[in-house]
């Protein structure tokens, strides 16, 4: 999805995510344990799901950043990634990937819910980075 704000903004806001519950609608409680780095920890709690334990992959400053989660027998990871997409116009998207015996079950139930709140994350992000800059 596009939105109408330029990368520095839009990475001041998705890399930060003890924010998240102030904007984004889905975020019940959000916590970084350390610097927003590899190897650090983030807890998260969205609404209707149980808490969640991730570990920070990867952060490659204002272009993407990946998470993952240990599941029974597999692992849950998640990138999150902006591109520049025109004047004053960032590309975002965050993309699921699930490995092992759940898969499946992740696809089927959590994917529809996850394709259908992303939006209203996405333009979330896109009004708290401009409220921001």
């Amino acid at each position: 999805m596009c939105i109408s704000a330029r990368i520095p903004l839009d990475w001041s806001v998705w890399s930060d995510p003890d924010s998240f519950p102030s904007w984004d609608p889905r975020e019940q409680r959000t916590e970084l344990t350390g610097p927003f780095a590899a190897g650090s920890t983030i807890r998260s709690r969205q609404r209707g799901i149980p808490q969640a334990e991730m570990t920070v992959t990867e952060v490659a400053p204002g272009e993407r950043w990946t998470i993952a989660s240990a599941l029974p027998g597999g692992t849950l990871t998640f990138e999150h990634t902006l591109v520049a997409d025109g004047p004053g116009r960032t590309r975002v998207t965050k993309l699921y990937e699930v490995s092992g015996p759940m898969s499946l079950a992740f696809r089927c139930y959590f994917g529809p819910r996850v394709r259908k709140a992303m939006p209203d994350t996405f333009r979330a992000l896109e009004a708290e980075a401009l409220r921001r800059g």
